[in-house]
């Protein structure tokens, strides 16, 4: 042999070792220690010793030849990579469970095969991936493993493969909900079943022919495709129908899988033709890389909640942004009808100030503090609410959304980073006018009825936590910033709830059940059943959001103490009026330092209440419309440019050309309302 060894451990060392002689062992002992020398040398040096070795290169193929013969690898097209399971939480649940304790499978397959020879998939395929081409190609002929794929125990394989997910996949598209998704199919033939009856046509052909060879000129292939694209176009319409009726995970998770189940068989459809002899080869190595991807990919939790939760993200940023659209002011009287409202809310939110001060001096548990706190936040919150004023942090997890509307889902423009950064313009001045009423409300409005408390009862209540309410302002003597940024995480988990609300509402038609419901109808009347109907599809989302919120608000502190954390919120409008009754708390006795540091410390949480509700928001809302990082960078930097060019539109409400442009996109964007429906 002319080949020289490097070491005692080379790979020509271990093929000698192995197939000097006509092996017939099925063990992948040999298969192991072969690949793992590959990973170790040039590839040139394996191509050289192969094409050197004639005799050795021909055992070693028909060893591989009679280790894949006979093996089923359905399993490997059929399962790897697509879902299982009809909700999230019980495929993640199989999917950690698969990843650390992976599950026993029948070794007579390639699915054992390949998890046994490969422990580390992803990495193997890469490896391949990264081969030349020609390189490649010369091992598959050298081995004679590239006309494997035209045995008939493998195209039936294929077939089967097939067949399953053709099954499967009529099994889920006939779902009574997932129908509903796309009414606008009734009035056709139904895809799927025509699909099936195409694959059973091809059945019937490789029955009567075990060496018939499909082509991409046969009628029955050309009618498979045209199905498979008549199916992804139902999927992709459910999908989108999404917006207008609503999906529960169930549903989402089903159509997941339908997708996937189609893009699958379009895969396997790939590999079993052949229109000329070069397609054998091709067809064998992309047969053998689809392998090895799906398995390198088939417990991927990255990919399991990016699929699942981006369809829900889209969804609840909709759903949310019929709100935030009354957030931004455009107008001169925007702005200020924004600044009347939210002086109403900051007049509720000083009434609630004093009634926190008041309930901490009931004695009880923390238990019962963090109840009387929850219940104050919650019932003042949705109080604001109701009476239509404005809670100025509220607005950021609301907006978000609908300025994520004028960026599109495929490429996004110049224009349509400068209208989104003229959106930016106008929510950072509606936050600023809406801090400004909050605060000018809140502070005196707390002054003013803790000092007729203090008149009515002779006792000043706010004299014995005046230096704890102080300190708490003070982000030098405690954790006022972080606990701005709890308050800030709060508000984007109730701008979550809001849309989630949203559009469970419109997918389970609560309000048309609640204007056809035959109890309410015969006891109350028609009329009254329409007016409950629009109030619940007007008000029930922002209720139990403002509930949510006031309850994560005032059970934080209490749950804080009882973990023995430090753990509290901090929010820019009840820290206005904390001010108020910790300077009226000291009879005004307190120092400049300790004034101007309480001072500037509320506007502080309020710039963290907003930036990390705002920036969360952001997040959920790029991500529902696949906004990738270098646009979010390029986001930035015309936010940036923006500001630089137009200041004072950041803080008053002066006009632009650019108005009515972005509002028409975001109006061209919106959802249908649940009334609607």
């Amino acid at each position: 042999m002319v080949f020289t060894f490097r070491d005692k451990d080379s790979f020509s060392t271990i093929l000698i070792k192995y197939f000097s002689f006509r092996n017939e062992t099925k063990s992948l002992d040999p298969l192991i220690e072969i690949l793992h020398r590959i990973r170790k040398v040039h590839f040139t040096e394996v191509l050289n010793f192969l094409r050197e070795n004639e005799e050795v290169t021909e055992n070693f193929g028909y060893y591989i030849r009679n280790l894949f013969e006979g093996k089923p690898f359905n399993l490997s097209l059929t399962e790897a990579n697509i879902l299982s399971e009809n909700a999230f939480y019980p495929e993640l649940k199989k999917r950690l469970l698969d990843t650390f304790l992976p599950s026993v499978e029948n070794e007579e397959t390639i699915w054992y095969l390949v998890d046994t020879v490969s422990v580390r998939p992803k990495a193997d395929l890469e490896f391949f991936r990264n081969l030349k081409k020609e390189d490649l190609d010369e091992v598959f002929r050298l081995l004679k493993i590239d006309r494997m794929i035209l045995k008939p125990s493998v195209k039936n394989e294929l077939l089967f493969s097939l067949n399953i997910l053709a099954w499967r996949i009529i099994g889920n598209a006939m779902d009574v909900q997932v129908v509903n998704m796309a009414p606008e199919y009734r009035k056709f033939d139904n895809p799927f079943l025509a699909m099936q009856n195409e694959i059973d046509l091809l059945n019937q052909s490789y029955k009567e022919n075990p060496e018939f060879l499909l082509t991409s000129k046969d009628v029955n292939y050309k009618q498979i495709k045209v199905y498979l694209k008549q199916c992804l176009e139902f999927v992709a319409l459910a999908f989108k129908n999404s917006s207008k009726y609503g999906i529960s995970g169930k549903i989402n998770q089903s159509l997941l899988k339908i997708r996937q189940q189609l893009e699958r068989m379009t895969d396997i459809l790939s590999v079993m033709i052949f229109d000329k002899e070069e397609d054998v080869l091709t067809n064998s190595k992309r047969l053998f890389f689809k392998i090895l991807e799906y398995k390198s990919h088939k417990n991927n939790l990255r990919e399991l909640f990016s699929d699942s939760t981006t369809l829900k993200s889209h969804l609840i940023t909709n759903h949310t942004a019929e709100t935030g659209s009354h957030y931004i002011a455009s107008t001169t009287k925007d702005y200020l009808m924004m600044f009347w409202r939210a002086s109403g809310g900051g007049i509720i939110v000083g009434a609630l100030c004093v009634l926190k001060l008041l309930y901490g001096y009931i004695p009880g548990s923390d238990f019962s503090h963090a109840f009387l706190y929850a219940f104050n936040y919650a019932m003042g919150f949705i109080m604001i609410f109701l009476m239509n004023y404005t809670l100025a942090t509220k607005q950021p997890a609301m907006t978000a959304a609908t300025m994520a509307k004028v960026l599109s889902e495929g490429e996004n423009t110049q224009k349509n980073y400068t209208d989104f950064a003229h959106l930016v313009s106008k929510l950072f001045r509606t936050q600023f006018i809406a801090f400004m009423g909050n605060v000018l409300l809140a502070f005196p409005i707390a002054l003013a009825i803790i000092y007729g408390i203090d008149v009515l009862f002779a006792q000043n209540f706010a004299a014995e936590k005046s230096t704890k309410l102080l300190t708490d302002l003070d982000p030098f003597e405690s954790k006022a910033i972080f606990h701005a940024c709890i308050a800030g995480f709060f508000l984007f988990i109730s701008g979550i709830i809001s849309g989630n609300v949203g559009n469970s509402s419109v997918f389970y038609h609560i309000p048309k059940r609640i204007e056809k419901n035959p109890f309410l109808n015969y006891f109350f009347g028609k009329s009254a059943s329409k007016g409950l109907s629009d109030y619940y599809a007007k008000n029930w989302a922002g209720i139990i959001s403002n509930f949510w919120f006031g309850i994560f608000l005032g059970i934080t502190g209490p749950v804080g103490l009882f973990f023995g954390l430090d753990l509290d919120i901090r929010h820019i409008t009840f820290a206005s009026g904390n001010f108020a009754l910790g300077l009226y708390g000291t009879d005004f006795s307190v120092t400049a330092k300790t004034f101007w540091i309480s001072f500037v410390t509320v506007f502080l949480i309020g710039f963290f209440n907003f930036a990390v509700s705002f920036g969360l928001s952001m997040i959920l809302a790029f991500r529902s419309r696949k906004v990738n990082f270098g646009e979010v960078k390029e986001i930035y930097r015309e936010i940036v440019r923006y500001f630089l060019k137009n200041p004072l539109r950041f803080f008053l409400p002066i006009r632009s050309n650019l108005d009515n442009s972005a509002k028409e996109m975001v109006d061209n964007t919106v959802v249908t309302k649940p009334e609607d429906q």
